[in-house]
């Protein structure tokens, strides 16, 4: 390894914003954390709810009306299925229009094709 171009590498304090202290090795002077193993749900299987700005109660309030029922309601992909099947199906008509054989007029035969004719 060459000297002197690489960083130094503590010991560092890290600290949780839930209150867990440990040491780990860094080269970062400080670490501080919004969320570590011991406060993550994943870890500690309890769930962590933050509500913001009322989120969770304007949830709520917006389906505490169907009080378990499932509503039901069409898919977007259904409808935009459907209006793109029209789209294709107006699309093969224009071009089944330009790909129709035109009516091609006879050529005319100049005297040197009518006396090879003959």
């Amino acid at each position: 390894m060459k000297e002197k171009i690489h960083p130094k590498y503590d010991f560092v304090e890290v600290t949780c914003a839930c209150g867990n202290k440990f040491v780990t090795r860094s080269t970062a002077k400080n670490l501080k954390l919004d969320i570590c193993a011991a406060c993550h749900p994943f870890f500690t299987g309890k769930q962590k709810l933050l509500d913001t700005e009322g989120m969770v109660e304007k949830f709520n309030k917006r389906f505490a009306s169907t009080s378990g029922k499932t509503v039901t309601r069409k898919p977007k992909t259904e409808v935009k299925a459907k209006s793109k099947l029209a789209k294709k199906a107006v699309l093969k008509k224009a071009v089944s229009a330009k790909k129709a054989p035109k009516a091609v007029a006879p050529a005319k035969k100049t005297a040197k094709a009518e006396k090879a004719a003959k």
